[in-house]
Protein backbone atom coordinates (compact mmCIF):
# COMPACT_ATOMS: atom_id res chain seq x y z
CA UNK A 1 0.00 0.00 0.00
CA UNK A 2 0.93 3.10 -1.04
CA UNK A 3 1.38 6.01 1.26
CA UNK A 4 -0.10 9.19 1.17
CA UNK A 5 1.91 11.28 3.59
CA UNK A 6 4.17 12.70 0.91
CA UNK A 7 1.36 13.91 -0.62
CA UNK A 8 -0.78 15.44 1.99
CA UNK A 9 2.61 17.08 3.14
CA UNK A 10 3.24 18.74 -0.51
CA UNK A 11 -0.17 20.03 -0.72
CA UNK A 12 0.30 21.65 2.68
CA UNK A 13 3.60 23.24 1.66
CA UNK A 14 2.02 24.40 -1.48
CA UNK A 15 -0.54 25.87 0.37
CA UNK A 16 1.23 27.66 2.83
CA UNK A 17 3.61 29.14 -0.06
CA UNK A 18 0.56 30.20 -1.90
CA UNK A 19 -0.95 32.13 1.19
CA UNK A 20 2.77 33.60 1.72
CA UNK A 21 2.77 35.15 -1.27
CA UNK A 22 -1.07 36.47 -1.55
CA UNK A 23 -0.19 37.80 2.57
CA UNK A 24 2.77 39.61 0.61
CA UNK A 25 5.35 37.78 3.13
CA UNK A 26 7.42 36.16 0.13
CA UNK A 27 8.99 38.33 -2.39
CA UNK A 28 8.24 37.86 -6.16
CA UNK A 29 11.05 35.58 -8.17
CA UNK A 30 12.05 38.25 -10.87
CA UNK A 31 14.58 36.86 -13.53
CA UNK A 32 17.65 38.29 -14.99
CA UNK A 33 17.45 41.81 -17.12
CA UNK A 34 17.10 41.17 -20.80
CA UNK A 35 19.15 44.00 -22.12
CA UNK A 36 18.80 43.48 -26.23
CA UNK A 37 16.29 46.09 -26.61
CA UNK A 38 18.60 48.46 -24.19
CA UNK A 39 21.63 47.88 -26.38
CA UNK A 40 19.77 48.23 -29.62
CA UNK A 41 18.10 51.78 -28.18
CA UNK A 42 21.45 53.13 -27.06
CA UNK A 43 24.26 51.83 -29.49
CA UNK A 44 24.05 54.12 -31.82
CA UNK A 45 25.56 56.92 -30.03
CA UNK A 46 28.40 55.32 -28.48
CA UNK A 47 31.49 56.10 -30.90
CA UNK A 48 34.68 54.79 -30.82
CA UNK A 49 37.88 57.84 -30.42
CA UNK A 50 40.92 56.93 -31.28
CA UNK A 51 44.05 59.43 -31.64
CA UNK A 52 46.66 59.71 -34.64
CA UNK A 53 50.45 60.64 -34.29
CA UNK A 54 51.64 62.13 -31.26
CA UNK A 55 52.78 60.80 -27.63
CA UNK A 56 51.31 57.84 -26.81
CA UNK A 57 49.83 58.42 -23.38
CA UNK A 58 51.36 56.50 -20.35
CA UNK A 59 48.78 56.46 -18.24
CA UNK A 60 48.03 52.46 -18.39
CA UNK A 61 44.66 52.34 -19.34
CA UNK A 62 45.11 52.36 -23.16
CA UNK A 63 44.51 49.95 -25.29
CA UNK A 64 47.13 48.52 -28.10
CA UNK A 65 46.42 50.56 -31.15
CA UNK A 66 44.44 48.90 -33.48
CA UNK A 67 46.73 46.53 -36.32
CA UNK A 68 49.86 46.86 -33.89
CA UNK A 69 49.94 44.28 -30.82
CA UNK A 70 48.06 41.72 -29.20
CA UNK A 71 46.95 42.60 -25.95
CA UNK A 72 49.36 41.21 -22.99
CA UNK A 73 47.42 37.95 -21.31
CA UNK A 74 48.70 35.68 -18.61
CA UNK A 75 50.01 32.63 -19.68
CA UNK A 76 48.04 29.54 -19.85
CA UNK A 77 44.99 32.03 -20.51
CA UNK A 78 41.75 30.09 -22.54
CA UNK A 79 41.77 31.47 -26.23
CA UNK A 80 44.79 33.49 -25.59
CA UNK A 81 46.43 32.12 -28.88
CA UNK A 82 43.46 32.59 -30.55
CA UNK A 83 43.44 36.26 -29.25
CA UNK A 84 47.10 36.59 -30.75
CA UNK A 85 46.97 35.06 -33.80
CA UNK A 86 43.71 37.28 -34.40
CA UNK A 87 46.24 40.43 -33.33
CA UNK A 88 48.63 39.75 -35.52
CA UNK A 89 46.64 39.22 -38.95
CA UNK A 90 45.16 42.52 -38.59
CA UNK A 91 48.35 43.63 -38.09
CA UNK A 92 49.36 42.05 -41.42
CA UNK A 93 46.24 43.36 -43.33
CA UNK A 94 46.76 47.27 -41.69
CA UNK A 95 50.74 47.29 -41.10
CA UNK A 96 50.73 51.24 -41.65
CA UNK A 97 48.25 52.69 -39.73
CA UNK A 98 49.89 55.26 -36.98
CA UNK A 99 47.04 55.18 -34.49
CA UNK A 100 48.96 55.75 -31.07
CA UNK A 101 45.56 55.27 -28.65
CA UNK A 102 41.92 53.67 -28.33
CA UNK A 103 39.20 54.36 -26.41
CA UNK A 104 35.27 55.23 -26.63
CA UNK A 105 32.92 58.18 -26.23
CA UNK A 106 29.66 58.71 -26.04
CA UNK A 107 27.62 61.80 -27.95
CA UNK A 108 25.54 64.02 -26.26
CA UNK A 109 24.39 66.54 -28.81
CA UNK A 110 22.96 66.10 -31.72
CA UNK A 111 25.11 68.68 -33.31
CA UNK A 112 28.26 66.87 -32.61
CA UNK A 113 29.38 67.54 -28.28
CA UNK A 114 31.15 63.99 -27.71
CA UNK A 115 32.27 63.41 -23.96
CA UNK A 116 35.01 61.31 -23.67
CA UNK A 117 38.18 60.73 -21.13
CA UNK A 118 41.01 63.18 -20.88
CA UNK A 119 43.82 60.02 -20.84
CA UNK A 120 42.42 58.44 -24.21
CA UNK A 121 42.91 61.70 -26.15
CA UNK A 122 45.75 63.71 -24.40
CA UNK A 123 49.24 63.96 -26.64
CA UNK A 124 47.32 63.12 -29.95
CA UNK A 125 47.87 65.23 -32.83
CA UNK A 126 44.85 64.17 -34.66
CA UNK A 127 41.54 61.95 -33.07
CA UNK A 128 39.33 60.28 -35.28
CA UNK A 129 35.35 59.61 -33.86
CA UNK A 130 34.19 56.68 -35.75
CA UNK A 131 30.34 56.46 -35.17
CA UNK A 132 28.92 52.74 -35.00
CA UNK A 133 27.85 53.81 -38.96
CA UNK A 134 31.22 53.18 -39.66
CA UNK A 135 31.37 56.99 -40.19
CA UNK A 136 34.58 58.79 -39.46
CA UNK A 137 35.11 62.44 -38.16
CA UNK A 138 38.20 64.60 -37.24
CA UNK A 139 37.36 65.77 -33.89
CA UNK A 140 38.98 69.60 -31.90
CA UNK A 141 39.36 68.94 -28.21
CA UNK A 142 36.94 71.62 -26.56
CA UNK A 143 38.49 70.93 -23.12
CA UNK A 144 39.98 68.61 -20.88
CA UNK A 145 39.93 68.18 -16.85
CA UNK A 146 42.42 66.50 -15.88
CA UNK A 147 40.97 66.59 -12.04
CA UNK A 148 38.12 64.86 -13.44
CA UNK A 149 39.70 62.78 -16.12
CA UNK A 150 36.84 64.57 -18.31
CA UNK A 151 37.79 65.50 -21.85
CA UNK A 152 34.78 67.63 -24.67
CA UNK A 153 35.16 66.72 -28.29
CA UNK A 154 33.33 68.07 -30.96
CA UNK A 155 33.05 67.10 -34.50
CA UNK A 156 30.95 68.63 -37.77
CA UNK A 157 27.89 66.79 -37.67
CA UNK A 158 24.88 67.67 -37.69
CA UNK A 159 21.29 65.07 -36.63
CA UNK A 160 23.62 62.96 -34.68
CA UNK A 161 22.23 59.82 -31.94
CA UNK A 162 22.44 61.21 -29.12
CA UNK A 163 22.40 59.49 -25.25
CA UNK A 164 19.88 60.50 -22.58
CA UNK A 165 21.89 61.37 -19.20
CA UNK A 166 20.44 60.60 -16.10
CA UNK A 167 20.91 61.31 -12.08
CA UNK A 168 23.44 59.15 -11.32
CA UNK A 169 22.82 59.87 -6.93
CA UNK A 170 19.39 57.94 -8.01
CA UNK A 171 22.03 55.04 -8.52
CA UNK A 172 21.55 52.00 -5.54
CA UNK A 173 24.63 49.42 -4.71
CA UNK A 174 23.17 46.14 -6.12
CA UNK A 175 21.48 48.01 -9.32
CA UNK A 176 22.19 46.19 -12.91
CA UNK A 177 24.26 48.35 -15.41
CA UNK A 178 25.60 48.29 -18.96
CA UNK A 179 28.52 49.20 -20.36
CA UNK A 180 29.56 49.69 -24.17
CA UNK A 181 32.63 50.30 -25.85
CA UNK A 182 35.75 49.16 -27.90
CA UNK A 183 38.04 46.89 -25.28
CA UNK A 184 41.06 45.86 -27.27
CA UNK A 185 39.62 47.27 -30.61
CA UNK A 186 36.37 45.47 -30.09
CA UNK A 187 33.42 47.99 -31.40
CA UNK A 188 30.74 48.51 -29.44
CA UNK A 189 31.48 45.76 -27.13
CA UNK A 190 28.43 44.98 -24.11
CA UNK A 191 29.04 44.33 -21.12
CA UNK A 192 27.01 44.08 -17.82
CA UNK A 193 26.85 44.10 -14.14
CA UNK A 194 25.72 45.08 -11.04
CA UNK A 195 26.84 49.05 -9.19
CA UNK A 196 29.51 47.32 -6.49
CA UNK A 197 29.94 50.63 -4.74
CA UNK A 198 29.63 54.74 -4.53
CA UNK A 199 31.71 57.59 -3.57
CA UNK A 200 35.27 55.15 -3.70
CA UNK A 201 37.84 57.36 -3.07
CA UNK A 202 40.73 56.47 -5.39
CA UNK A 203 44.72 57.97 -4.82
CA UNK A 204 45.30 60.93 -6.62
CA UNK A 205 41.55 61.48 -7.60
CA UNK A 206 40.39 63.87 -4.76
CA UNK A 207 37.66 65.54 -6.63
CA UNK A 208 35.53 62.48 -8.08
CA UNK A 209 33.76 60.03 -6.02
CA UNK A 210 33.47 57.16 -8.30
CA UNK A 211 31.24 54.39 -9.36
CA UNK A 212 32.67 51.13 -8.06
CA UNK A 213 30.91 48.15 -10.46
CA UNK A 214 32.27 44.79 -11.50
CA UNK A 215 31.20 45.26 -14.86
CA UNK A 216 33.88 43.88 -17.45
CA UNK A 217 35.65 46.80 -18.60
CA UNK A 218 38.99 46.91 -20.11
CA UNK A 219 41.80 49.13 -22.28
CA UNK A 220 39.91 50.70 -24.54
CA UNK A 221 36.35 51.06 -22.73
CA UNK A 222 37.92 54.09 -21.21
CA UNK A 223 35.77 57.33 -21.89
CA UNK A 224 32.73 55.01 -22.94
CA UNK A 225 29.18 55.63 -21.12
CA UNK A 226 27.82 53.36 -17.92
CA UNK A 227 24.09 52.91 -18.54
CA UNK A 228 21.07 51.69 -16.13
CA UNK A 229 18.43 50.16 -17.39
CA UNK A 230 16.61 52.76 -18.14
CA UNK A 231 19.01 53.81 -20.79
CA UNK A 232 20.12 56.24 -19.10
CA UNK A 233 24.00 57.21 -19.15
CA UNK A 234 24.59 57.12 -15.15
CA UNK A 235 28.83 57.48 -15.59
CA UNK A 236 31.81 56.86 -17.43
CA UNK A 237 33.34 54.02 -17.51
CA UNK A 238 37.23 55.13 -16.39
CA UNK A 239 40.00 52.80 -14.45
CA UNK A 240 40.00 49.43 -13.47
CA UNK A 241 42.05 48.11 -10.75
CA UNK A 242 44.28 45.16 -11.52
CA UNK A 243 47.28 43.48 -10.97
CA UNK A 244 47.65 42.19 -14.64
CA UNK A 245 46.73 44.93 -16.92
CA UNK A 246 43.21 43.34 -17.30
CA UNK A 247 40.05 43.27 -15.87
CA UNK A 248 39.97 41.79 -12.31
CA UNK A 249 36.14 42.61 -11.26
CA UNK A 250 37.03 45.97 -10.04
CA UNK A 251 35.94 48.77 -12.62
CA UNK A 252 35.55 52.44 -11.63
CA UNK A 253 33.12 55.42 -13.54
CA UNK A 254 33.04 59.21 -13.00
CA UNK A 255 29.09 59.83 -11.76
CA UNK A 256 27.11 61.44 -14.63
CA UNK A 257 26.24 64.48 -12.43
CA UNK A 258 30.07 65.12 -11.72
CA UNK A 259 30.72 64.43 -15.51
CA UNK A 260 27.94 66.94 -16.86
CA UNK A 261 29.29 69.88 -14.40
CA UNK A 262 32.63 69.17 -15.85
CA UNK A 263 31.24 69.19 -19.16
CA UNK A 264 29.41 72.65 -18.94
CA UNK A 265 31.99 74.52 -17.44
CA UNK A 266 34.62 72.85 -20.30
CA UNK A 267 31.57 74.46 -22.82
CA UNK A 268 31.04 77.66 -21.57
CA UNK A 269 34.60 78.84 -20.45
CA UNK A 270 37.22 75.45 -21.75
CA UNK A 271 38.35 75.08 -18.17
CA UNK A 272 36.83 74.06 -14.60
CA UNK A 273 36.53 75.75 -11.71
CA UNK A 274 36.45 74.40 -8.42
CA UNK A 275 35.75 75.29 -4.75
CA UNK A 276 38.77 75.64 -2.28
CA UNK A 277 38.63 75.08 1.73
CA UNK A 278 42.68 75.24 1.95
CA UNK A 279 42.97 72.12 4.68
CA UNK A 280 45.00 68.63 4.44
CA UNK A 281 42.43 66.21 6.10
CA UNK A 282 42.72 62.43 6.78
CA UNK A 283 40.40 59.40 7.93
CA UNK A 284 39.32 58.95 11.21
CA UNK A 285 40.01 55.48 12.77
CA UNK A 286 38.63 54.04 15.51
CA UNK A 287 41.42 55.10 18.17
CA UNK A 288 41.21 58.47 16.52
CA UNK A 289 37.52 58.80 17.04
CA UNK A 290 38.20 57.85 21.05
CA UNK A 291 40.96 60.26 21.64
CA UNK A 292 38.76 63.29 19.87
CA UNK A 293 35.49 61.96 21.68
CA UNK A 294 33.68 61.08 19.00
CA UNK A 295 30.96 58.35 19.75
CA UNK A 296 31.78 56.28 15.95
CA UNK A 297 34.45 57.12 13.50
CA UNK A 298 33.26 59.45 11.28
CA UNK A 299 34.09 62.49 9.57
CA UNK A 300 37.50 64.47 8.15
CA UNK A 301 40.37 65.24 10.85
CA UNK A 302 42.18 68.49 9.77
CA UNK A 303 45.65 67.82 9.83
CA UNK A 304 46.94 70.99 8.35
CA UNK A 305 45.23 74.50 7.50
CA UNK A 306 47.14 76.59 5.11
CA UNK A 307 47.94 79.86 5.72
CA UNK A 308 45.60 82.81 4.15
CA UNK A 309 43.31 79.81 3.10
CA UNK A 310 38.60 80.07 3.48
CA UNK A 311 39.53 77.55 6.21
CA UNK A 312 42.13 79.59 7.97
CA UNK A 313 39.86 82.91 7.38
CA UNK A 314 37.02 81.15 8.79
CA UNK A 315 38.75 79.61 11.73
CA UNK A 316 39.21 76.25 11.02
CA UNK A 317 41.94 74.71 13.48
CA UNK A 318 44.52 71.46 13.00
CA UNK A 319 42.44 68.81 14.99
CA UNK A 320 39.35 69.94 14.02
CA UNK A 321 36.76 66.82 12.94
CA UNK A 322 34.73 68.34 10.10
CA UNK A 323 31.16 66.24 10.51
CA UNK A 324 29.25 68.41 8.57
CA UNK A 325 29.67 70.37 4.74
CA UNK A 326 26.58 72.70 3.86
CA UNK A 327 24.13 70.32 5.79
CA UNK A 328 25.26 66.76 5.20
CA UNK A 329 27.59 64.07 7.38
CA UNK A 330 30.96 63.39 6.51
CA UNK A 331 30.97 60.45 6.52
CA UNK A 332 34.86 60.31 5.44
CA UNK A 333 37.54 62.17 4.59
CA UNK A 334 37.30 61.28 0.82
CA UNK A 335 33.81 62.66 0.81
CA UNK A 336 34.44 66.24 1.84
CA UNK A 337 36.67 67.34 -1.28
CA UNK A 338 33.47 66.63 -3.66
CA UNK A 339 31.66 68.18 -1.67
CA UNK A 340 33.89 71.51 -1.53
CA UNK A 341 34.85 71.41 -5.20
CA UNK A 342 31.06 71.43 -6.47
CA UNK A 343 30.69 74.57 -4.62
CA UNK A 344 30.45 77.93 -6.57
CA UNK A 345 33.20 80.00 -5.81
CA UNK A 346 32.40 83.03 -4.13
CA UNK A 347 29.58 81.30 -2.14
CA UNK A 348 29.31 80.78 1.60
CA UNK A 349 29.37 77.40 2.95
CA UNK A 350 28.25 76.14 6.72
CA UNK A 351 30.86 73.56 8.04
CA UNK A 352 30.18 71.65 11.39
CA UNK A 353 33.53 70.75 13.24
CA UNK A 354 34.28 68.75 16.80
CA UNK A 355 36.45 71.15 18.84
CA UNK A 356 37.73 69.96 22.09
CA UNK A 357 34.85 66.91 22.13
CA UNK A 358 32.22 69.72 21.36
CA UNK A 359 30.31 70.75 17.84
CA UNK A 360 31.37 74.59 16.24
CA UNK A 361 29.37 75.81 13.79
CA UNK A 362 31.60 78.41 11.13
CA UNK A 363 30.81 79.51 8.04
CA UNK A 364 33.50 79.33 5.34
CA UNK A 365 33.68 82.14 2.35
CA UNK A 366 34.76 79.09 -0.76
CA UNK A 367 37.35 80.32 -2.89
CA UNK A 368 38.74 79.16 -5.99
CA UNK A 369 41.16 76.21 -5.78
CA UNK A 370 44.89 77.30 -6.99
CA UNK A 371 47.10 75.28 -8.66
CA UNK A 372 49.35 73.55 -6.13
CA UNK A 373 52.76 75.09 -5.16
CA UNK A 374 56.03 73.89 -5.58
CA UNK A 375 58.46 72.94 -3.14
CA UNK A 376 62.06 74.13 -2.93
CA UNK A 377 65.42 72.57 -2.60
CA UNK A 378 67.28 74.00 0.75
CA UNK A 379 71.22 73.20 1.24
CA UNK A 380 71.69 70.98 4.13
CA UNK A 381 71.93 72.33 7.68
CA UNK A 382 73.93 70.92 10.65
CA UNK A 383 71.56 69.28 13.07
CA UNK A 384 71.32 70.32 17.27
CA UNK A 385 72.07 67.40 19.53
CA UNK A 386 68.80 64.86 20.64
CA UNK A 387 67.50 64.10 23.14
CA UNK A 388 66.40 60.65 24.28
CA UNK A 389 62.20 60.52 25.82
CA UNK A 390 62.83 56.93 27.47
CA UNK A 391 58.63 56.93 27.89
CA UNK A 392 57.71 56.94 24.73
CA UNK A 393 61.31 55.14 22.72
CA UNK A 394 62.27 57.99 20.84
CA UNK A 395 65.01 60.43 20.23
CA UNK A 396 64.03 64.19 18.99
CA UNK A 397 65.37 67.02 18.39
CA UNK A 398 64.78 70.84 17.12
CA UNK A 399 63.72 70.99 13.45
CA UNK A 400 66.47 73.08 11.03
CA UNK A 401 65.41 75.51 9.11
CA UNK A 402 65.35 73.64 5.70
CA UNK A 403 63.19 70.72 7.70
CA UNK A 404 60.99 73.46 8.20
CA UNK A 405 60.37 74.61 5.18
CA UNK A 406 60.29 70.78 4.19
CA UNK A 407 57.66 69.51 6.56
CA UNK A 408 55.74 73.14 6.83
CA UNK A 409 56.31 73.47 10.53
CA UNK A 410 56.69 77.36 11.05
CA UNK A 411 57.92 77.67 14.50
CA UNK A 412 56.14 74.57 16.61
CA UNK A 413 57.49 71.19 16.03
CA UNK A 414 60.55 68.48 17.40
CA UNK A 415 62.08 65.84 14.51
CA UNK A 416 62.29 62.20 15.49
CA UNK A 417 65.64 61.23 14.98
CA UNK A 418 65.04 57.43 16.28
CA UNK A 419 62.51 55.02 16.92
CA UNK A 420 63.29 52.32 19.88
CA UNK A 421 60.96 49.44 20.53
CA UNK A 422 57.92 51.05 22.33
CA UNK A 423 54.75 53.43 22.19
CA UNK A 424 56.15 55.50 19.25
CA UNK A 425 56.87 52.37 17.34
CA UNK A 426 53.43 50.84 17.72
CA UNK A 427 51.75 54.46 17.08
CA UNK A 428 53.93 54.16 13.33
CA UNK A 429 55.91 57.37 14.40
CA UNK A 430 59.36 57.07 12.44
CA UNK A 431 62.63 58.61 11.92
CA UNK A 432 62.11 61.83 9.94
CA UNK A 433 58.75 62.64 11.40
CA UNK A 434 58.40 66.14 12.97
CA UNK A 435 55.89 66.17 15.97
CA UNK A 436 54.07 69.57 16.01
CA UNK A 437 51.10 68.60 18.47
CA UNK A 438 50.64 66.26 20.86
CA UNK A 439 47.60 65.55 23.22
CA UNK A 440 46.15 68.99 21.35
CA UNK A 441 48.80 70.86 22.56
CA UNK A 442 51.57 72.22 19.96
CA UNK A 443 54.81 71.37 20.49
CA UNK A 444 57.28 74.36 21.16
CA UNK A 445 60.43 73.07 22.34
CA UNK A 446 62.11 69.88 23.39
CA UNK A 447 62.00 70.31 27.04
CA UNK A 448 58.16 71.46 26.69
CA UNK A 449 57.64 68.27 24.51
CA UNK A 450 58.84 66.34 27.57
CA UNK A 451 56.59 68.12 30.05
CA UNK A 452 53.62 67.17 28.04
CA UNK A 453 54.38 63.75 28.00
CA UNK A 454 55.41 63.76 31.91
CA UNK A 455 52.14 64.63 32.28
CA UNK A 456 50.12 62.35 30.06
CA UNK A 457 48.31 59.98 32.03
CA UNK A 458 49.03 56.16 32.48
CA UNK A 459 47.04 53.94 30.02
CA UNK A 460 46.12 57.26 27.90
CA UNK A 461 45.26 57.24 24.19
CA UNK A 462 46.21 60.50 22.79
CA UNK A 463 46.35 61.94 19.35
CA UNK A 464 50.19 62.87 17.55
CA UNK A 465 50.20 65.47 14.94
CA UNK A 466 52.95 64.15 12.35
CA UNK A 467 54.55 66.21 9.67
CA UNK A 468 56.68 64.14 7.01
CA UNK A 469 57.22 63.60 3.66
CA UNK A 470 53.44 63.46 1.62
CA UNK A 471 52.19 65.64 4.09
CA UNK A 472 50.90 65.77 7.84
CA UNK A 473 48.65 63.16 9.75
CA UNK A 474 47.38 62.07 12.90
CA UNK A 475 48.54 59.05 14.50
CA UNK A 476 46.86 57.82 17.73
CA UNK A 477 49.66 57.13 20.73
CA UNK A 478 48.75 54.59 23.63
CA UNK A 479 51.00 55.50 27.04
CA UNK A 480 52.48 52.81 28.96
CA UNK A 481 50.15 51.09 31.57
CA UNK A 482 53.15 52.13 34.35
Amino acid sequence: MISRRPYVALLCCAALALLATRSGAAPAVRGLPDFTALVEQVRPAVVNVSTVGGKASTDGDQAAPEGRQAPQLPEGTPFDELLRKFFEDRGREMPNVPRESLGSGFIISQDGYILTNRHVVRGGNEIVVRLSDRREFNARVVGMDKSSDIALLKIEAKGLPVVRIGDSNRLKVGEWVLAIGSPFGFDHSVTAGIVSAKGRALPNENYVPFIQTDVAINPGNSGGPLFNLNGEVVGVNSQIFSRTGGYMGLSFAIPSDTAMRVVEQLKTSGKVSRGWLGVFIQDVNGDLAQSFGLDKPYGALVARVLPDSPAAKAGIHVGDVIIKYDGRVVDHSSSLPPMVGNTAVGSKARVTVIRNRKPVELSVAIRELPDAPQAEAQAPEAKPQESLNSRLGLAITLPTDAQREALDLSKNGVIVERVAPGPAEQAGLRAGDAIAMLDGVKITSVDQFHRVVKGLGAGKLVSVLVHRKGGPLFLTLRLPAS
